[in-house]
């Protein structure tokens, strides 16, 4: 499942504390008192390889994990097989099945996690992850937003309708909202940047394939998404460039939404 990638501690805590949200402007020295390399590692996650399964009964995480390059990392329920979770570098996973905070009363459903695409993460033992939400007033608030940022995320797709613009338009103004928050976008000439595969779209909107790409199409004609260059047409990378048009679609009803030919 994971490959160590031998990076040493230094290199990685000064890369936490100017990109990940619960380390950002940390003391790096400090850090490394807690983060040591004899107890962290960071480790390379494969696509489509599980990392674990979420809420299993009485099975906790030893581990939080922090992701520096790549992903998405995906949580997936069963059995609709639909994503309610996806985090992105300079976000976290693994909270909900830690034994403290917010994840002693947190449960759920028995949920695949896995890196949809190469992952490069630092896995950070509980009792290490403990210590700082003990001792770091501004880590522990932090901590704590993740998880409300996970119940907002759901709240999100919750208001997935059947009507694909608006399906798809509640997801991207869920990514929006949490990346936003997490201070990871948006970019500097204000657009929302996802590497977002339509498969990953499709499974959190409950729509087939070919419909998604239609929303995507509509989407970048009416100028809500930006349509990518030559050389990014391969690629998954989906760009918001009108995050108040976007939230208008998600809050519109079926006759709103002119671009979309079927009613």
């Amino acid at each position: 499942m994971a490959l160590k990638t031998g990076r040493a501690a230094n290199d990685w805590i000064a890369d936490l504390t100017q990109t990940n949200f619960l380390f950002r402007g940390l003391d790096a020295d400090k850090l490394a008192q807690h983060l040591t390399e004899n107890a962290c590692s960071v480790e390379k996650l494969y696509a489509s390889r599980p990392i674990y399964t979420a809420h299993l009964p009485d099975a906790q995480l030893e581990y939080l994990y922090v992701i520096l390059t790549g992903g998405p990392v995906v949580v997936r329920s069963a059995p609709l097989d639909r994503v309610i979770a996806l985090t992105y570098p300079g976000g976290c996973f693994g909270m909900l099945n830690l034994d403290f905070s917010y994840g002693q009363v947190h449960h759920g459903f028995p949920s695949l996690v896995e890196a949809y695409k190469t992952t490069d993460v630092v896995r950070i033992p509980r009792a290490i992850a403990h210590s700082l939400y003990q001792n770091s007033p501004e880590f522990q608030a932090r901590y704590m937003l993740l998880f409300e940022l996970r119940e907002k995320f759901r709240y999100h797709l919750l208001n997935c309708s059947t009507y694909p613009p608006q399906a798809v338009a509640a997801l991207l103004r869920a990514l929006i909202y949490q990346e936003r928050s997490l201070g990871n976008q948006p970019q500097s000439d204000g657009t929302f940047c996802f590497d977002l595969p339509v498969d990953v779209i499709a499974k959190a909107c409950q729509l087939n394939h070919r419909t998604v790409e239609q929303v995507l199409k509509g989407m970048v004609k009416v100028g809500l998404l930006k349509a990518n260059s030559k050389t990014e047409t391969a690629t998954d990378l989906v760009q918001v460039c009108d995050p108040e048009g976007m939230k208008a679609v998600y809050g519109a009803t079926r006759d709103k939404v002119s671009w979309w030919p079927l009613r």
